[in-house]
């Protein structure tokens, strides 16, 4: 596996395309959820990244400094490959997200919007409700965030 960290003026175009793709693959067409992925946000982010051996970008996230979605540096678009699920890529992705989030910004707290489903996974690393829960694109979520 190969995981790099760039920020968006440092991604290639297949690079870009690539973590697009993925996270249309999984959140507009698996989850059947139309919705504006491009939001403007990617611009301003970091964009942490998964190769397989193959070359597949199979699991990404997008890390946001305080400011830009909430007053605390945030992690979101937080995706891996359906075909990539169950091998425990996903908790390594959030432990790089973190980790980056960590060296980049310091040690604070990290905010993010989960599935509600998925709450239990974002517990394990330490990300706790903040008691806001809402429907976004007819899925419930949940604002999570992670205290040092």
């Amino acid at each position: 596996m190969n995981w790099k960290v760039k920020k968006y003026s440092e991604l290639s175009l297949d690079e870009f395309h690539d973590i697009i793709q993925l996270r249309i693959e999984v959140f507009v067409i698996e989850q059947n959820c139309p919705y504006q992925d491009l939001d403007g946000k990617d611009k301003k982010a970091h964009h942490l990244f998964c190769k397989n051996n193959n070359g597949e970008i199979i699991a990404t996230s997008r890390i946001l400094p305080e400011g830009i979605s909430y007053k605390e540096v945030a992690i979101g678009r937080i995706v891996t490959s359906e075909k990539a699920r169950g091998t425990g890529l996903g908790h390594e992705l959030l432990e790089k997200s973190m980790n980056f989030c960590k060296e980049e910004f310091g040690i604070g707290p990290i905010r993010l919007s989960a599935q509600k489903h998925l709450e239990n996974y974002y517990n394990r690393h330490n990300f706790f409700s903040t008691g806001k829960e809402y429907l976004e694109d007819g899925i419930p979520h949940i604002e999570m965030l992670f205290k040092p």
